[in-house]
């Protein structure tokens, strides 16, 4: 199981001030630290490569259309995939990105927005002794 103490460092609470619309989904990205827990910095390459490669996310929010029929407004049959709170995977390319500072820190937290359909797979913390991702 992935500690409690872990998921919370790895997606701080921040505001993203925005809304997602329509069948979209706003993912909060695992955050790339600025620096290891022993106070040694990250260079900015490695911060830019973890950032590339982030495919773990938690959902914030979803859009008011997200998950259902667009033409009905009626859910899917396969119901919603994803709910806030959930961790999921998600595609390692597309989505619009973009930062917010995590207040006290000089690390910012990364979000994005995804059409319902591109949320790759639930993430179930509990079932994992260890997610690289987290770290």
């Amino acid at each position: 199981m992935i500690p409690a103490s872990d998921l919370v460092d790895a997606f701080p609470t921040v505001v993203p001030g925005v809304i997602p619309l329509g069948a979209r989904v706003l993912v909060q990205l695992r955050t790339v630290r600025e620096k290891t827990q022993g106070g040694i910095f990250i260079v900015e390459d490695t911060r830019d490569f973890n950032k590339a490669n982030t495919q773990l996310g938690r959902i914030y929010q979803l859009g008011p259309i997200a998950f259902r029929n667009r033409d009905t407004g009626m859910l899917w049959k396969e119901g919603v995939w994803a709910v806030p709170g959930d961790y999921v995977r998600i595609p390692k390319w597309g989505g619009d990105r973009f930062e917010r500072k995590v207040p006290g820190t000089d690390d910012k937290a990364m979000f994005c927005i995804f059409s319902d359909h591109e949320i790759i797979a639930k993430v179930d913390p509990e079932a994992f002794e260890d997610l690289d991702e987290v770290k």
